[in-house]
């Protein structure tokens, strides 16, 4: 009579676990499930329903599903629109000009000037103490500053340096950028910093050994470097401020326009199909921004 020895055993059951072994590709797709559903119902599935309701019509009770270009036509056809686009264009090129200077300097600041570890963690978190209130309870904080009895104002008048309040410090553009700055600034300042404390120190110490000066190492080291954080922090405030109403809203006092904005008027009239148009359109807009960014800058290193 045989007798089965381990070895055989094991090679029986290295046999049954191929058997039912799945290959590595089933196996990949088949943990992508999870995130493909989410990404899915959260993410695709309500911008294809806003693309669909842009090509609806409607009257001022309700909304008649059909597939009308009008919509479209009205969007793009209409100077005003244009007008809003543009103003609202000016006010990302503005505030990402103004984020990307203050952001860089803070980062740089934190990562080559601030010697140890801790203390770099506990000055960002400083930084980041703001952001423990609300958006709007820190938009709203700067209109006792900049009214025409505010801080500075009254700062102003009673040393004499003017005669009479700036009426153009609130309710303008100058507040909208001001404000929009103030909000959106540390999201240009983390990705910057995380990609100036990747930097290897190294490089800079050879730079300075080989004769470079400050200036030199800036522009033909650090920077080049810092191109992939500068490129995330972009992308963050520039989609920020294209969605951004409330800031334009009570900053401007309702003299100036936003395409965000103007959606949320349709959207009060109840003028769905046109706002779900003027959506579409906005995320084209902001996605052939983002693409235009991508293709100047690699940033999957630092993702």
């Amino acid at each position: 009579m045989a007798t089965i020895t381990s070895s055989d055993t094991e090679t029986v059951g290295r046999i049954r676990s191929k058997g039912f072994r799945l290959p590595l590709a089933v196996i990949s797709y088949l943990q992508a499930i999870p995130l493909t559903l989410i990404l899915g119902f959260f993410l695709l599935l309500p911008i294809l329903m806003i693309a669909v309701v842009s090509f609806w019509d409607y009257d001022f009770a309700q909304m008649y599903p059909d597939f009308l270009t009008m919509n479209y036509e009205e969007t793009l056809g209409s100077w005003v629109t244009w007008k809003t686009y543009l103003n609202t264009l000016k006010f990302a090129l503005l505030v990402w000009a103004i984020t990307l200077v203050i952001g860089f300097w803070v980062a740089y600041f934190l990562a080559f000037h601030i010697r140890t570890t801790s203390m770099q963690m506990v000055l960002f978190l400083v930084c980041t103490v703001p952001f423990l209130t609300s958006n709007i309870i820190r938009m709203i904080s700067w209109i006792p500053v900049l009214g025409r009895n505010g801080l500075i104002n009254s700062g102003l008048v009673n040393s004499g340096v003017i005669s009479e309040p700036i009426e153009w410090l609130l309710y303008s553009d100058f507040a909208v950028v001001l404000a929009m700055v103030h909000l959106y600034t540390l999201f240009m300042v983390t990705p910057i910093f995380n990609t100036l404390m990747r930097i290897d120190k190294s490089l800079v110490e050879a730079a300075r050994d080989a004769g470079a000066t400050s200036w030199q190492i800036l522009t033909n080291v650090i920077i080049p470097l810092a191109k992939p954080g500068m490129a995330i922090g972009t992308i963050f405030v520039v989609t920020l401020v294209m969605a951004d109403f409330s800031t334009v809203q009570v900053m401007s006092g309702g003299q100036s326009a936003s395409v965000a904005l103007m959606m949320k008027n349709q959207m009060s009239l109840l003028q769905y199909p046109a706002a779900a148009a003027n959506a579409v359109v906005l995320l084209v807009l902001v996605l052939t921004m983002v693409a235009g960014i991508l293709r100047i800058v690699d940033i999957r290193k630092e993702l």
